[in-house]
């Protein structure tokens, strides 16, 4: 399967917009964008060439295609499909995509999204921007019928770090974890030190202690209430905690300007 590397934690920067109609003109285009990637979403049967590698189109599937790569379409009459080129970020980690492949069950969320961008441009580029950044991270974690695809996240971890965002103001215990990710605590801990290279127990704190000093920083939240927001409700605790993690009482860490390339905590 032809894959692409592709980092998506910054917005694209989008050059067009718009419904590709092919075909009635010549059944075969040949071409490359140097400089631009290509998102399809397709609606017609055809073939396409990816720098030699052959691919089919069908019905729902959809391609993302890196700069500088030759593509051949040969098409069986008139084709019309959704089309972005784009220029994408250098931050972050790199997800690996299939050059093309069947959206499944997000077929009808990727068409609404495609048209809702369409719509907005080039009026609105800022809403543009955002429903394709929304699909490049749908199509990054699309699974191709049939092809058996790694995930770059174990489930149990994933599931595990979902519950600990949703429940930080709870009290959360490693067995309560394991149980709702349908692992053993044994399992998890070794899956969890695998994924993030630390205890379940230490990213419990650490998460708890970024959305603290976020709330400290950001908002005008009390005190009390942002112990009690991130489940440490005992201001002793809090208080001994922030000194050992953060470096600071909680006063000390509100009247600390934030740093300009500090990042935010969601």
């Amino acid at each position: 399967m032809q894959t692409v590397l592709a980092r998506l934690d910054e917005p694209p920067t989008l050059a067009a917009v718009g419904t590709g109609v092919h075909g009635p003109a010549g059944h075969v285009d040949v071409f490359s964008l140097p400089d631009l990637w290509q998102l399809h979403l397709y609606g017609y049967h055809a073939d396409l060439t990816v720098d030699g590698t052959p691919h089919s189109i069908r019905p729902g599937r959809i391609s993302l295609v890196p700069p500088g790569c030759e593509v051949r379409y040969r098409y069986r009459g008139r084709s019309e499909h959704f089309y972005v080129h784009l220029r994408l970020g250098t931050a972050g980690t790199p997800h690996r995509i299939p050059v093309i492949q069947s959206t499944g069950t997000e077929l009808d969320r990727l068409t609404t999204g495609f048209r809702q961008a369409l719509a907005a441009w080039p009026r609105t580029p800022a809403r543009a921007t955002a429903e394709v950044w929304a699909a490049l991270w749908r199509i990054a974690v699309l699974t191709p019928p049939g092809e058996p695809v790694t995930p770059t996240v174990h489930p149990a971890v994933a599931a595990a770090t979902a519950l600990i965002e949703a429940r930080l103001a709870e009290p959360l215990t490693v067995p309560d974890i394991a149980r709702a990710a349908g692992v053993s605590h044994n399992h998890l801990t070794r899956l969890f030190r695998a994924a993030t290279g630390e205890t379940v127990v230490g990213y419990i704190r650490a998460r708890r202690m970024e959305r603290a000093r976020h709330f400290l920083c950001a908002t005008t939240l009390s005190i009390p209430a942002i112990a009690a927001s991130v489940g440490i409700p005992d201001l002793h605790a809090f208080n001994k905690t922030c000194r050992r993690e953060l470096g600071a009482s909680p006063r000390s860490i509100r009247s600390t300007p934030p740093r300009p390339d500090a990042v935010p905590v969601p």
